[in-house]
């Protein structure tokens, strides 16, 4: 039986790529957080699982250390809104 997210991804999902977005406030929770760091990139396992290749699961980490509090010094966050707001997001994962 499909678990319920399982039936909320279609078909025309998997045809857009999937979007894991990691990001921590700070350096020092970068390097003394590493589980959460862990945690946020096995959000790829959690996309294969609801069926995307690994070729169409894009990580964008480049805000690491960044506070999320503006987005105007976060690169990688305005690359992902700018893949939504294209239409090429099928799903987007983050903590």
């Amino acid at each position: 039986m499909r678990s319920e997210a399982h039936q909320k991804v279609t078909a025309q999902h998997l045809k857009r790529d999937a979007y894991l977005y990691v990001r921590q406030s700070t350096v020092r929770q970068v390097f003394e957080n590493t589980e959460s760091t862990k945690r946020q990139y096995a959000l790829r396992e959690r996309a294969v699982a609801l069926g995307w290749p690994l070729e169409q699961i894009t990580v964008i980490d480049s805000d690491q250390g960044k506070s999320g509090a503006h987005a105007d010094d976060r690169e990688g966050f305005r690359r992902l809104v700018a893949e939504v707001g294209m239409g090429r997001a099928g799903i987007v994962l983050g903590l």
